[in-house]
């Protein structure tokens, strides 16, 4: 799409917006309802797509993408009229009489920049949390997945008109002509390099942003951790859609006296969840493309590869992968792996580790096992991340009850349920005052006496 086709999108969408149209809470609710039943309609196509791209199976493709999906509609249509209803807070007295309250209110027109690893999903929630807040959208999917993209453009084609919500395809030109835009307030999900770039030209608009971006999030385990539950939820969140989860554990950093235990339930889990030949598994997925493939298997050491190794260039897949002997100077700390790939690290004491992180950039997410809630508190308080589990991996992000979002170097804002209707909503901060009632001190000229009472009210 070029720039002509794109800036009469942006113009379309504005007259829309000017119209107030997008003001109505029923019409929002509306729309929700439209697109739930649309997604409903094309589930199938929409599972065949990330099968296509990922190769996501059926049950992981609802369980991760349009399930996640659904909830995030429902949770809104549950909740949209209170979210969207003016909040009435005290007035000082120095301003009697009058009635103050905060109105939520639309940005007006938005872009949802969104990645290629959850295609469908994070298209799919930030686009529901836009609508909710009463937002027209321009929607820019990943040209790495373009099967989904292309459902996607199907599915929005089929429930909005292009004045509300469009879709534009594409790759880094598209992307680049967008982000030449004054767009009044962008979403981007994707990696850090990318997100650097976005938030340099939405500065030179001065345009508001959300980044949701990645980094190396850590998995603590300390000595007390129930070891065979731990390994199975690791291997559960590290291995999910072949390590490509912007929230999966990136690495292992565990006691160093319970590392060949955990090492041993790990490849225990691995066998037990992949079987004994994962890229066999008809539900062990596959690497995007041949970029992230060769940048991946490039991060592996085979001198240190405990579990794993294996892959194969002409399906694109790499087999649940663990190292040992590893240290932070290693390549495959030095980047976000995304990728399933899985490196082990010790540390000799709780507080060490939770030093060394402390000089680390924040990530998105952290991971801690343990059975001693002391060492849980202690951890939680003192470390900085986005979100995370105590005794789990990755489920964090799978209620619309918190808000999911980064911290530092994996991004800034959050979204999901109240938290993303906020980040697509400007608060107005409205002072109603009566008409009957004019309280003189505040006008010249100054007297002492109205002095002492601003002296009053003021302090």
């Amino acid at each position: 799409m070029n720039q002509k086709k794109i800036n009469t999108i942006l113009r379309n969408q504005r007259d829309f917006f000017q119209k107030g149209i997008t003001l109505d809470v029923s019409f929002r609710i509306r729309a929700l309802q439209r697109l739930k039943v649309c997604i409903k309609r094309n589930e199938s196509a929409i599972h065949q797509a990330l099968q296509k791209d990922l190769g996501k199976s059926n049950f992981e493709s609802y369980m991760c993408e349009t399930g996640m999906v659904y909830s995030e509609i429902t949770y809104m249509l549950k909740h949209l009229r209170s979210f969207a209803r003016d909040r009435r807070v005290p007035t000082p007295l120095s301003q009697f009489h009058a009635v103050s309250f905060v109105k939520p209110s639309p940005y007006g027109t938005v872009l949802i920049m969104s990645p290629w690893n959850y295609p469908f999903m994070l298209t799919m929630e930030p686009l529901v949390d836009a609508l909710s807040a009463g937002n027209t959208a321009v929607v820019k999917p990943s040209a790495y997945s373009p099967h989904t993209s292309e459902i996607i453009r199907r599915i929005i084609h089929e429930c909005f008109p292009s004045s509300y919500v469009a879709v534009v395809t594409g790759g880094r030109a598209e992307n680049t002509c967008l982000l030449e835009q004054p767009f009044d307030y962008i979403f981007f999900t994707g990696s850090q390099a990318v997100g650097k770039e976005v938030m340099r030209r939405a500065s030179e608009h001065l345009t508001p942003v959300t980044l949701e971006l990645g980094g190396k999030s850590p998995c603590i385990v300390d000595r007390s951790a129930n070891l065979r539950l731990a390994a199975r939820r690791i291997v559960f969140g590290k291995f999910l859609n072949c390590g490509q989860t912007c929230v999966a554990p990136d690495y292992i950093y565990c006691d160093q006296s319970i590392r060949n235990a955990l090492v041993e339930e790990i490849k225990k889990e691995i066998r037990r969840q992949f079987g004994s030949d994962p890229l066999r598994n008809p539900n062990y997925g596959k690497i995007i493309n041949e970029k992230h493939f060769h940048r991946i298997t490039g991060l592996i050491d085979p001198k240190k590869v405990v579990a794993g190794g294996n892959t194969d260039p002409q399906t694109l897949q790499i087999a649940p992968t663990v190292l040992t002997g590893v240290s932070f100077r290693d390549a495959v700390m030095q980047e976000e792996i995304f990728g399933p790939v899985l490196p082990v690290l010790t540390f000799h004491s709780l507080e060490e580790a939770i030093r060394r992180l402390g000089s680390m950039p924040h990530p998105l997410a952290l991971y801690l096992f343990t059975r001693n809630n002391a060492a849980a508190r202690n951890v939680m308080n003192r470390c900085g991340f986005g979100g995370g589990c105590i005794n789990d991996t990755i489920i964090h992000l799978a209620t619309s009850e918190m808000g999911f979002g980064g911290f530092g170097a994996s991004g800034m804002g959050s979204y999901h349920g109240l938290d993303g209707f906020r980040t697509f909503s400007h608060y107005k901060s409205i002072v109603d005052k009566k008409l009957w009632l004019d309280l003189p001190m505040r006008y010249q000229p100054y007297k002492f006496l109205n002095e002492k009472l601003v002296r009053f009210f003021l302090r």
